[in-house]
Order: C-alpha cells, then sequence, then structure tokens
C-alpha cells in the first residue's frame, strides 16, 4: 500500500516537539494524539484538499488544515500529500512561515 502523506523533516520536527512538550506532562495523551495525528493525515492524503488556503500565508499549493488547536500545511496536490509543518494555532503564522523561509 502506497503512503497517503509524506512528512518533510520539518513536519517530523514540529510532530516529535509537539508530542515531547505534551509527553513531559502526560505521556499517555501524547501517544493518543500521535495515533490520531497519524489518523488525520490519513485522512487529508485520502481527500486532498480538505482545509483551506490562505493567499497571505502560502501560494495556492499549500492547503491548511486545523486538527484540535494546531495547524497542518499540507501540498495538497502531490501524490502522496506532503506534509509541511504541524504549528500551533496560535502562533503568529506569517512569522512561522517566514522564518522557514516558505
Amino acid at each position: 500500500m502506497k503512503p497517503l502523506f509524506l512528512l518533510t523533516p520539518e513536519a517530523q520536527n514540529d510532530l516529535k516537539e509537539i508530542l515531547l512538550d505534551i509527553a513531559e506532562d502526560n505521556p499517555a495523551v501524547a501517544e493518543r494524539l500521535r495515533s490520531e495525528f497519524y489518523a488525520g493525515l490519513n485522512l487529508l492524503g485520502q481527500s486532498p484538499g480538505i482545509g483551506h488556503h490562505h493567499p497571505e500565508l502560502l501560494s495556492a499549493k499549500y492547503r491548511f488544515w486545523n486538527f484540535y488547536s494546531y495547524v497542518v500545511a499540507y501540498v495538497w496536490e502531490t501524490k502522496p500529500i506532503q506534509v509541511i509543518s504541524v504549528v500551533h494555532g496560535s502562533r503568529d503564522l506569517a512569522a512561522f512561515f517566514l522564518s522557514r523561509g516558505q
């Protein structure tokens, strides 16, 4: 079976940092969230284009999908979809993507 999504190294690091931070307080919650993230990313891979576009942040090749309090940014027209970041929704997204050179 072909993978439905690909995490870029940056997105892998984003997710790892999020889960490690949560695991400091509650490892069981971190593990549950990891499983739910991967299930959600599989859903995205099955239905590319879910979410919305933010033309003020990135070009139209990217979509943004809200997952709990996080925002997943991904390239939706590739197979598999390419997840470029996972970031908390309270962050300044414009500054975040600018700092990544995107």
